[in-house]
């Protein structure tokens, strides 16, 4: 694919835009904005502090457990309400499998951190025009998260009361959860709304199957983001709802990107384009 084109979302090639090839050397503004090629040890950097912060932000927000739980308990009356409120019954029925649930917590403790950043590690390496405004949505998603966790904080379904929830992690003491042992002491257990698994899975399967040419791997990127909102609620660590929040999230993370960049970043060139000589200026006519 030569620099000069872009690769839409059904796999064709097709013309850059103007701004982007256009001989003449482009405007402090746009040079802004455009792609540029990432640097290794920049990006380690970025998301090494950017993972610091937000986890000490999240953390730092008060757990405000009356309020949670207060929360939690509308959720589950609304989802009632709207005819949606199966999760008991598929943590139940997850649960009776012991295998599977135990899959399921290993799933939900690692899987939200290795396959996001496999897909960043990928992206970097084979879509480097791509590279910088797919990261900001993801940046975006999780920044507005933290308002989230801080404006509504919500217990997850089995920290509620009476409501017969099982606690996967601790029932069959799944190693590596956030939600257990000594490690449920670093984590805010109050910050269920919205929910990151959904907005990371989603930005994920959403960028596998936007750029992959493997019709197979494609196909798992979808797949991903529904495995992990199974998972979500089968390990009763959200409801429903939470995933609709991740959701928003990532909606809101996709706008500032196209506001920024102009254009969604699956559409921006793979390759970051080299600026072309400007032709010969023709002398003037008499």
């Amino acid at each position: 694919m030569g620099d000069s084109t872009v690769t839409s979302l059904g796999g064709r090639e097709e013309a850059a835009p103007h701004s982007v090839t256009a001989g003449r050397p482009p405007g402090p503004l746009h040079r802004l904005r455009a792609p540029r090629r990432p640097r290794l040890w920049f990006e380690i950097l970025l998301i090494a502090v950017s993972y610091w912060t937000y986890s000490l932000i999240r953390n730092a927000v008060p757990e405000q457990k009356a309020e949670a739980l207060r929360n939690a308990d509308w959720i589950w009356r609304a989802e009632h309400q709207l005819g949606i409120a199966v999760e008991q019954s598929v943590n139940h029925a997850a649960n009776s499998v012991t295998w599977l649930i135990i899959g399921m917590n290993y799933y939900y403790a690692t899987l939200h951190f290795v396959v996001t950043l496999g897909v960043l590690v990928w992206l970097y390496r084979s879509h480097p025009g791509r590279y910088a405004a797919t990261r900001m949505v993801l940046f975006a998603t999780t920044g507005v998260a933290l308002v989230g966790y801080y404006l509504y904080p919500l217990a997850p379904p089995r920290l509620m009361n009476g409501a017969d929830f099982v606690d996967t992690v601790v029932v069959h003491q799944t190693w590596g959860s956030m939600a257990s042992g000594d490690l449920k002491n670093m984590s805010n257990q109050y910050a269920a709304m919205p929910s990151m698994h959904i907005g990371w899975s989603l930005w994920c399967g959403l960028t596998i199957f936007a750029l992959a040419t493997v019709p197979w791997v494609r196909v798992l990127g979808l797949l991903y983001p529904a495995a992990t909102l199974v998972v979500i609620v089968a390990t009763a660590n959200h409801f429903w709802l939470d995933a609709v929040g991740g959701l928003l999230c990532l909606a809101f993370g996709f706008t500032v990107t196209r506001l920024w960049y102009g254009s969604l970043p699956y559409t921006l060139p793979r390759t970051i384009p080299t600026h072309q000589t400007p032709p010969p200026l023709l002398p003037k006519q008499a």
